[in-house]
C-alpha cells in the first residue's frame, strides 16, 4: 500500500472537513427544529435516561453490578456508559445501509465525495455521544466517585471506535445500494446485539461455555473499555486492545476500499 493511499481516507475528510461540519450541523439541527428545547435535547435526553435507570435499577430493582476489585461499583453509571456506547454504535448500523441510498440526488453528481456521507453521520452520533459522555461524568463527580486518571487514555479508544465505525458505515453503505435487504437485517441486528453485548451485564457474567459470543462481538470490547476508563479507572487489557486495533484499521481500509471498489454501479442502480 502507497503511503498516498494509506492517509487518502484521512486527506479525503480533511479536504471536505467545512462540508462534512456544515451538513452534520444541518443534520443536528433539524432533527430538533419545531421543539420547545430544540438542541437542548441532546443535554436532557441523557439526564433524563440517567435519572431512569437510578430510579428503576436502584430505588426498585436494588441491582449490584459484580463487585470489581472488592469494590462494589455504582450501576447506574456502568449501565448507563453501556448504552451510550451501544446506541452510539447501533445509530451507525442501523442508518448506514441507507446512506447512498437516501441521498441519490447526490450520486450523480460526479464532483460529490459521496464518501462523506458516512462522515456526517459519524459526526452526528458522536456529537450526541460526547454530550451523554459529559453527563456521566457530571454525574460521577456529583456523586462523590470523582474522576480517574484513565480518562487520559479515552481519546486513543475514541479513535479506535470510530475507524471501526466509519469503516463498517462506508462497507454498509456501499452494500446497501444493491442489497436493499440489508437494510432489514441491520435493524435485526441491532435489536440482537442489545442482549448479545454486555450492555445490562458485564462480560464476565456470561457462562463460559457462551463466552465465543462474547469474544467474537467487537462490541463487547468497547462497552467493557469505556466502563474501565470513565467508571472503573481501570486500563483495558493490552492485548485486547492491540486486537481491536488490528480489527478497526482492518475495517477502516476495507469499508474505504470496498465503497470505491463499487461506486461507479451506484448510479445504475438507483
Amino acid at each position: 500500500m502507497q503511503l498516498t493511499t494509506f492517509f487518502n481516507p484521512f486527506s479525503r475528510g480533511w479536504q471536505f472537513r467545512e462540508l462534512i461540519y456544515g451538513m452534520a450541523k444541518r443534520e443536528i439541527l433539524s432533527r430538533y427544529r419545531g421543539s420547545w428545547l430544540g438542541v437542548l435535547w441532546t443535554l436532557v435526553t441523557p439526564v433524563l435516561l440517567l435519572l431512569v435507570y437510578m430510579f428503576v435499577f436502584g430505588l426498585i430493582f436494588k441491582a449490584r453490578w459484580p463487585q470489581s476489585n472488592g469494590v462494589d461499583e455504582g450501576f447506574a453509571s456502568l449501565l448507563f456508559c453501556g448504552i451510550i456506547v451501544y446506541l452510539m454504535f447501533s445509530e451507525m448500523l442501523t442508518r448506514s445501509p441507507r446512506l447512498v441510498v437516501d441521498n441519490a440526488n447526490y450520486v450523480k453528481k460526479v464532483v460529490f465525495p459521496l464518501e462523506i456521507m458516512s462522515w456526517v453521520a459519524l459526526v452526528n452520533s458522536l456529537f450526541h455521544f460526547l454530550i451523554a459522555c459529559g453527563v456521566l461524568l457530571v454525574f460521577l463527580l456529583l456523586s462523590g466517585k470523582g474522576l480517574a486518571v484513565t480518562l487520559l487514555l479515552l481519546p486513543f479508544l475514541m479513535l479506535q471506535f470510530i475507524l471501526f465505525l466509519a469503516g463498517l458505515s462506508w462497507f454498509l453503505g456501499a452494500l446497501g445500494v444493491y442489497v436493499r435487504d440489508v437494510t432489514y437485517v441491520s435493524g435485526f441486528l441491532a435489536t440482537a446485539m442489545t442482549f448479545l453485548s454486555p450492555v445490562f451485564y458485564p462480560a464476565s457474567a456470561v457462562p463460559e461455555k457462551f463466552r465465543f459470543l462474547m469474544d467474537i462481538n467487537p462490541l463487547t470490547y468497547y462497552i467493557e473499555s469505556f466502563r474501565k476508563l470513565l467508571v472503573l479507572g481501570e486500563i483495558p487489557n493490552p492485548i485486547s486492545a492491540l486486537i481491536a486495533l488490528i480489527v478497526s484499521c482492518v475495517m477502516f481500509y476495507f469499508g474505504y476500499w470496498f465503497f470505491h471498489k463499487v461506486r461507479k454501479g451506484f448510479a445504475d442502480v438507483l
